[in-house]
């Protein structure tokens, strides 16, 4: 490969690479051979340790810490994302790079977690529990297949048949994704839905014809992308949860309510929506972010990274500025395990960074722990921060 190449892959991790180079690199790695030669490349850690060994590396990391907290260009973020995507490597946190087993930077405390039985945590897959109508309940998970009279599912994702009815009772079928899963749903409407873990949708096998499209995110986090009205006889298209309507003026946006949090957040990436909690509607437009407060019922509207929102379903964890008990609790429903703060202060201490969701889990704490903790544990499935 080129030198000019080798030099930009170091810049790109350093976080010196500007916008063309970025660019460059994104062309370059669509390639698979180059692909490989990235990965390669970054496992040797070479590169790095010859830029830095003339640096503090201490007084380095604060301030390229602090560099990093100061770029918000959605470009080249956009960019970052793109070329972990095509890299696949194993982690790149804004210029942080993680090299597989170690970390570019060394933390002060050297002292070796301690790890008991971590076969069982595993990075979450497609798998979920489908309820028909009749009340019977079937598991959908990969190298299963299911097929009813108005759905077919090879275990990763489950499409229903296309087309509307006239009926006077409307039936449901309830889709609900455990801990340590995701599932993908194509509704007979061809609304397409991405469901994160821990969640449960509640949608008709068919929609009426002339009637609005009901759904209903009952907990969880979904991503939608809709239909439109002009596909489906000009019907609307409107998605509740306990505390809020959406009605759906666009096509693409993001809903987290979890039921252990107090807010619910609704995302907007394409077109609009208006959210609804009875005591006032809202109207949000691309990269704007309703939150409203459970206990109180005020709504707030703000602008939001929206590729970083909905980083979940590409498969990427993205965190901005996030106090670890936010994190924590990403983690713990995609790796299906128990977090226990051993140090209460660490609840508040913020992360900054971009992590590949296939990691196992030790990779994902050892990337905390070299900037945001001093050591955890693992027993079993219980991570214990301290």
């Amino acid at each position: 490969m080129s030198q000019k190449m080798d030099t930009i892959i170091v810049k790109f991790l350093m976080n010196t690479a500007d916008v063309d180079e970025i660019e460059m690199l994104t062309e370059w790695l669509k390639k698979a051979e180059n692909k490989q030669y990235f990965k390669d490349y970054i496992k040797t850690n070479y590169a790095i340790n010859y830029n830095l060994k003339n640096y503090n590396s201490k007084n380095f990391k604060k301030d390229f810490l602090r560099k990093i907290k100061l770029n918000k260009s959605i470009y080249v973020r956009y960019k970052f994302h793109k070329i972990l995507e095509y890299a696949a490597v194993a982690v790149l946190v804004f210029g942080l790079a993680y090299i597989f087993e170690g970390s570019l930077f060394s933390n002060s405390d050297t002292t070796t977690p301690s790890i008991v039985n971590t076969n069982t945590i595993l990075p979450g897959t497609d798998k979920a529990t489908l309820t028909l109508e009749d009340g019977s309940v079937v598991e959908l998970e990969k190298g299963s297949t299911l097929k009813t009279t108005n759905a077919n599912s090879n275990g990763e994702q489950i499409v229903y048949k296309g087309g509307e009815h006239n009926s006077l009772e409307t039936v449901y079928n309830y889709l609900t994704v455990p801990r340590g899963g995701e599932f993908f749903v194509i509704l007979a409407d061809g609304t397409e839905v991405w469901l994160n873990s821990e969640s449960q949708l509640k949608y008709p096998v068919n929609f009426n014809k002339g009637s609005t499209r009901l759904v209903e995110l009952i907990y969880g986090e979904a991503y939608f992308s809709v239909s439109p009205s002009t596909a489906n006889n000009g019907t609307k298209f409107k998605v509740l949860n306990h505390s809020q309507e959406i009605e759906v003026l666009g096509t693409e946006f993001n809903i987290k309510a979890y039921a252990d949090e107090t807010n619910v957040y609704t995302s907007v990436v394409e077109g609009k929506v208006t959210v609804n909690n009875g005591d006032s509607i809202q109207e949000l437009n691309p990269n704007q972010q309703s939150i409203l407060n459970i206990e109180t019922n005020r709504m707030t509207v703000g602008t939001v990274d929206i590729k970083s929102e909905i980083s979940w379903k590409n498969g990427i964890f993205s965190f901005m500025d996030l106090p670890l008990k936010d994190i924590m609790k990403v983690i713990s429903r995609w790796y299906d395990v128990e977090v226990i703060f051993e140090n209460k202060a660490l609840e508040s201490v913020e992360f900054v960074g971009v992590l590949s969701k296939r990691q196992s889990i030790t990779q994902i704490l050892s990337i905390i722990k070299s900037t945001s903790i001093n050591n955890y544990e693992i027993k079993n499935k219980t991570i214990i921060l301290k």
